[in-house]
């Protein structure tokens, strides 16, 4: 989950941060300009036609922001998220069916954001895929999407009974692995509304009155209060909330757009560079390099998905690509014990800079698929 003063502090005080590997973009007759502000979002334009959609994001705020396409029903088609201020940030999103979409810049990362709708017009653009490519990432990712929901229900559901039966170090040892099949795949889960929030919310993160449930509320009762009076009935929450996402992915009209695959390919990386490289996600348990590893590998399975088209359209950047991921595979084996990883209060600054480093480089190669895949 994203957010909070400690991720700006620190992205500002790390002198490699992803920023610096993202911020420039240049838009192109047709781009849709999007200026966001703390209190504004001002779109280039309200129309556009099916198909690809390029969105050059600037925020001029002083928080960070996001920015959201969503179809009918609060789907999430793209976004793009940790926005610092003064960043450019871009978006490639496919708009396949005319239709009334809106646009939302969300500054803070809270609430709904500030939306505005997006009238599309044109031909359906559903079935240009003439090689099959497409359909087959696609259709690889989804199932990858599936099979990892399949683990998360399985090892959340043994982490909740953990709980319930008051075996606290069974519960702690359980926290991390369950997450590891969560972070694998946020940035799904983050496109069905306000469910990321109940799932992973931080107590940072927490606006006046919001009800905290999720895994980090269990974290602290686990790690620093004791249990709870209401803990075993955040734990079934837990439950309910993940068997809610299970049903969104493997509903029959459940789909992926091959670009949003690049994006969620680039989202997981920016989840560690921006707002978890500071340790402040698991800041009661510091098992924050189980999700570091969740994060790259849920990264590395969305590219290999996409690979046979990186591979026909530009096999150097997937070589540079696959370098890359194993170089960092390679520093985060150093933190290793067994099957789990030392607690990251242990790590130390230099050693967080070398992460946050080679996260960034990765990430730099990263950001160049969404263009190869979308054929721009």
């Amino acid at each position: 989950m994203r957010k909070s003063t400690l991720a700006l502090m620190a992205a500002a005080a790390l002198p490699f941060s992803l920023v610096a590997c993202t911020e420039k973009s240049t838009a192109s007759d047709g781009d849709v300009i999007v200026t966001a502000t703390d209190d504004s979002c001002d779109i280039s334009a309200t129309t556009g036609t099916t198909g690809k959609t390029t969105f050059q994001v600037t925020n001029n705020g002083s928080k960070v922001t996001e920015f959201y396409v969503f179809a009918e029903g609060d789907r999430a088609m793209g976004e793009v998220e940790n926005i610092g201020p003064g960043l450019q940030r871009q978006l490639i999103v496919t708009l396949p069916e005319a239709a009334t979409y809106q646009l939302a810049c969300k500054p803070g990362m809270v609430g709904t954001g500030i939306r505005q709708d997006f009238v599309v017009t044109g031909d359906s653009q559903a079935a240009t895929d003439e090689s099959g490519q497409l359909a087959e990432a696609a259709d690889g990712y989804r199932r990858y999407i599936r099979s990892q929901i399949v683990a998360l229900q399985d090892t959340t559901a043994q982490f909740v009974a953990a709980i319930q039966a008051g075996n606290i170090e069974q519960a702690k040892a359980l926290f991390p692995i369950a997450r590891t099949y969560y972070e694998r795949i946020e940035p799904e889960a983050e496109s069905f509304g306000e469910l990321d929030p109940k799932l992973d919310l931080r107590e940072a993160d927490l606006e006046p009155g919001q009800v905290w449930t999720g895994f980090h509320r269990l974290e602290k009762d686990l790690w620093v209060t004791g249990i709870q009076p209401d803990t075993n009935a955040v734990a079934d929450q837990l439950k309910v909330d993940i068997a809610y996402l299970a049903d969104q992915v493997n509903a029959a009209d459940y789909s992926i757009d091959p670009t949003k695959i690049a994006g969620d390919a680039q989202g997981l990386l920016d989840e560690i560079s921006t707002s978890k490289i500071s340790g402040e996600e698991d800041i009661f348990s510091h098992t924050d390099l189980w999700d570091f590893q969740a994060n790259v590998d849920g990264s590395q399975a969305a590219i290999a998905a996409l690979n046979p088209i990186l591979q026909e359209r530009n096999p150097e950047l997937a070589q540079r690509i696959s370098d890359r991921f194993a170089d960092l595979d390679a520093t985060l084996a150093q933190f290793r014990i067994g099957d789990g990883f030392v607690f990251y209060d242990t790590v130390t600054e230099a050693q967080r800079q070398e992460l946050s480093r080679k996260i960034d480089a990765l990430s730099a190669e990263v950001s160049q698929v969404q263009e190869v895949v979308a054929g721009q």
